[in-house]
Parts: C-alpha cells; sequence; structure tokens
C-alpha cells in the first residue's frame, strides 16, 4: 500500500528550523521531511522557516521548533547567538510551543555543556540539566521505552553518538527507559528529557522516519496549540514498521556494546594480524 494525499484540511503546521545548515549532522534533517511528509499525506500544509545566526524571530510564532546536532566548534557559534534568542526560546517553550531538540541541540537546550577539552557553553535553560564531555564516546543502536497519556507505551529506536554524558535535574523527566544503548550518561538507565511539549534527545538515525508513532505525537501536539485536539488520519506505515523492526533489532544485537563499529564482526576480520582479509 501507498500514502495518498488527502483533501486540504486547511491545517497549517507552523515549523522552525534553528540552525538548519549549522547544526544538521548524521541526517538530522530527516526529521523535518518526517514531518512534512506525514503532514502532506493527511492534507495538512507546512509552513517552514529557516533560523539563521543573528535571527532572532519570535519563537511564540511557530507550532515545532527543531534543533538538531553539530560538532563542538559548530555548538561553540550556536551557544553564542542563542543566548540573544533565549528569551523567546524559553517563552515559547512556556506557551507549549513543540521542541524536537537532538544531541547538541539537546545539550544547549539545558543549563550547560562543558566539553572534555575547552570552555563551558552556556544554554538556553529550557531543559533542567547540565551535560559533561566524556573521554568514551557512545557510538551505537540504541531503544528506549517511551510512555505517553496519546499512544501509552512505544518503543523509540535510533543511533547515539556522543561523548556528552547529561545528568537531569528535578525540574526535567526523561524521555525513556533505556532498552538498549547507553542514553544519556551510560549510568542511570534513562534517556532523554521532556519539559512541557519540550523533547530532548540523543537519537540520530534520523530519528522520526523510522518511528512514526512519535512523529505523530509531535505534529498532534504542535497542531492542538493552534487548532485545538487534531484527530489525525491513519497512514499505510508497513515501510516505516519495517524499518523499526530493524533497528530495533540491531540495538539489541549489540546491546552492551560502546561502540556499534568496533563491535561489527567484519571489523575483527580486517584487524591487524588476521588470517583472513576477505569481505
Amino acid at each position: 500500500m501507498t500514502n495518498e494525499q488527502r483533501k486540504d484540511t486547511r491545517l497549517v503546521l507552523r515549523i522552525g528550523h534553528l540552525y538548519p545548515q549549522l547544526m544538521s549532522v548524521a541526517a538530522d534533517r530527516g526529521n523535518l521531511f518526517a514531518i512534512v511528509k506525514r503532514c502532506k499525506w493527511r492534507g495538512i500544509k507546512t509552513a517552514i522557516d529557516q533560523i539563521f545566526v543573528k535571527q532572532t524571530p519570535d519563537f511564540t510564532q511557530y507550532d515545532l521548533i527543531l534543533f538538531h546536532g553539530g560538532a563542538d566548534r559548530e555548538m561553540e557559534v550556536a551557544a553564542r547567538d542563542l543566548q540573544a534568542k533565549a528569551p523567546s526560546l524559553r517563552e515559547a517553550a512556556e506557551a507549549n510551543t513543540v521542541f524536537l531538540a537532538v544531541c547538541a541541540g539537546y545539550q544547549l537546550l539545558g543549563h550547560s555543556y562543558k566539553p572534555f577539552e575547552g570552555p563551558e557553553l552556556k544554554g538556553v535553560g529550557i531543559l533542567d540539566l547540565h551535560t559533561e564531555g566524556g573521554s568514551t564516546r557512545f557510538m551505537t543502536h540504541i531503544a528506549i521505552e517511551c510512555e505517553f497519556p496519546e499512544c501509552g507505551k512505544q518503543v523509540l529506536v535510533g543511533y547515539e553518538n556522543h561523548s556528552g554524558r547529561t545528568y537531569l535535574g528535578p525540574g526535567a523527566q526523561p524521555l525513556g527507559r533505556v532498552l538498549a544503548g547507553w542514553g544519556n550518561n551510560g549510568k542511570d538507565g534513562y534517556e532523554g528529557a521532556v519539559y512541557k511539549n519540550v523533547f530532548g534527545t540523543y537519537l540520530h538515525g534520523p530519528v522520526l522516519p523510522k518511528n512514526p508513532w512519535f512523529t505523530d505525537l509531535l505534529i498532534t501536539r504542535a497542531l492542538a496549540r493552534r487548532y485545538g485536539q487534531v484527530e489525525l488520519p491513519p497512514l499505510d506505515d508497513s515501510t516505516e514498521q519495517e524499518a523499526h523492526a530493524a533497528a530495533f533489532k540491531l540495538a539489541m544485537a549489540f546491546k552492551g556494546t560502546v561502540s556499534a563499529i568496533d563491535a561489527t564482526p567484519w571489523r575483527e576480520r580486517l584487524s591487524p594480524g588476521s588470517a583472513s582479509r576477505s569481505l
């Protein structure tokens, strides 16, 4: 089956994409594509503003804000620029705007990020958390169990690639419980953070295409802010569910490994001194 576009509903989802060029590693832009496509199939229009350095829009005008990952150098630029944007971003969060922040974006929505080397970066302070750089990088497939009133218990899958260790304060709740992978800090068994409609996570992949239930949760909450409760028509998610199942299988297969790359069997065959060089 395929999804065909439905009749125009006259609904418009307004999206602010923060630092689309500066902060968009690990195919995170795919999150935007997933949201736009699932809206289009339902006859919901999307209006997207790309928000760059030195631009300070009124963030309360958006229903959904995307803030993706980047390397430490890009984070430094974003952290400096964010201070001018911070008051409006905090106002939007308190007004129930939906945020999806991934990896570096997740860290910078907290109070601070202290790299393993280099000066501390000040965050926005929307999420009650702080992050410290570690000497070991968590780079593996991950699965977490989440629970929300709209959909009950669900499994979120993706790929984590971070050296940061994030610690939540009392003002934030974890996004989910780690089933496989390392999550926020590799110790407390939790991943991500939630405050109101602000969702932070380390899950790349990108995370939304293979987790349609989570994409629809974000869309539903974002639309509700402007239009009240909106019932999303079901879609044919057979392809997305296959991708979800494959990602979950990988997460469970690599459970307990710090790096899925180091744990991949072909690397052992190609290691120095190995008797076999075949692929």
